[in-house]
């Protein structure tokens, strides 16, 4: 994971349908085919945040046979900061891709 990158990770997928915390790190990794793994260590605390800041809100569910489960869903200001944040990422990858892509200018020394 890149800093920075777990927040819009997290906000991307709840846009699709609330989930649970291990459910949000299995899709992620399955919709990465494995590229992006995202520790407990770095969800939870990620997701605790989150709610603090009202970007998703968290209801426990509890189906019968199984255990309780914490699900996480986007809010409205949580729609807001994806948008906010996917503009910000999308300028980023551009920027950063025509910086890399460009050859350096050759200068000769003194």
């Amino acid at each position: 994971m890149r800093k920075g990158s777990s927040e819009i990770i997290i906000l991307s997928l709840l846009a699709q349908e609330p989930m649970y915390g291990y459910q949000i790190t299995r899709e992620l990794e399955r919709r990465s085919a494995g590229y992006f793994n995202m520790k407990e260590g770095l969800l939870y605390p990620t997701l605790h945040r989150m709610e603090q800041e009202e970007l998703v809100a968290s209801e426990w569910s509890t189906v019968v046979g199984r255990r309780r489960r914490k699900y996480y869903r986007l809010t409205e200001k949580g729609r807001q900061a994806l948008m906010a944040q996917t503009a910000e990422w999308r300028t980023f990858t551009e920027r950063l891709l025509h910086l890399v892509d460009t050859p350096a200018a050759v200068t000769e020394a003194p």
